[in-house]
């Protein structure tokens, strides 16, 4: 038939069948990760199911390969909404974070606010994360951008401190909410010396803005029309999630709460050209400039 033997004609439609069957099975693999993590991306899938994979003879390829011809790739989404007014009369600090090594959790956090849409108008997140194992450690969600938002989450992260007698800078943005008498007041209460971005651009607080894309556009939390109750508690098993259960590159593939609780591994990620050079002789090649 068709110019094939009756064997081989069995034999591709029995490599044929076997092949769907693998893939059905990857995929029934894939499907309870991505309920709980919706945009999580394909490295990271493999990752967390090499083993299982290992199994049933799946490569990285082929995963790959599996998950473009079931439509399951992420397609990134970007967006830019302003949330920091920084023309106000309230004093800016210095940045002291630029070319700073991170080696440690709780030598930095970072913080920002991003904006969501609701069903029943627009809320705003404020996070506190830190620097070096990704992890949140703080946050709210409220209907407004004043100043009671980042004082809650940054009271959250104060509360649940792992490393209480260590040296702790926070960086943010030069808004109006962080530069506030209030804030200010907290961090020096608590002995947490203050830094801030000195531009407008958006990766001088480049882990700040990722943890929110990640929050938002990964978990599709902005989905969901609700009203601010059922959102904040959306938000809060989000984060969890995010804490326990997601590796971050940049962490070895330790989840954010993995890595939070070690300080030996040192963190990945891409140099900038303008942050200084002067390395401090102690330091190995392989720790990164944030």
């Amino acid at each position: 038939m068709f110019g094939l033997s009756r064997q081989v004609y069995y034999r591709r439609i029995r490599a044929t069948n076997s092949r769907k069957t693998r893939a059905q099975e990857v995929i029934d693999l894939i499907v309870p990760i991505r309920r709980r993590m919706p945009r999580i991306g394909t490295r990271k899938l493999y990752f967390l199911l090499k083993p299982k994979l290992e199994l049933l003879g799946i490569g990285r390829d082929k995963l790959f390969a599996i998950m473009k011809a079931n439509h399951l790739e992420v397609k990134p989404e970007r967006s830019y909404r302003v949330t920091t007014f920084s023309h106000h009369r309230f004093r800016k600090h210095k940045d002291l974070v630029n070319g700073l090594f991170i080696t440690r959790p709780e030598q930095v956090w970072v913080s920002d606010i991003t904006y969501m849409q609701s069903g029943v108008g627009h809320h705003y997140l404020a996070l506190v994360t830190d620097a070096y194992s990704k992890k949140i450690v703080g946050y709210d969600l409220s209907n407004s951008l004043q100043t009671e938002g980042v004082l809650r989450a940054m009271k959250m992260a104060i509360k649940t401190r792992k490393y209480q007698q260590s040296v702790l800078i926070h960086h943010s943005d030069r808004g109006l909410q962080y530069c506030s008498n209030e804030y200010q007041r907290l961090l020096s209460n608590h002995k947490i010396t203050c830094s801030m971005t000195t531009d407008s651009d958006p990766y001088s607080n480049a882990i700040a803005e990722r943890v929110n894309g990640i929050i938002k556009n990964e978990f599709c939390i902005e989905k969901y029309k609700v009203d601010l109750i059922t959102q904040q508690k959306i938000v809060s098993e989000t984060i969890a999630i995010y804490n326990d259960e997601r590796p971050h590159y940049s962490c070895s593939y330790l989840t954010p709460n993995q890595m939070h609780c070690q300080s030996k591994l040192p963190i990945k990620t891409y140099k900038n050209k303008k942050v200084s050079r002067n390395v401090p002789a102690n330091f190995e090649k392989t720790t990164f400039i944030l």
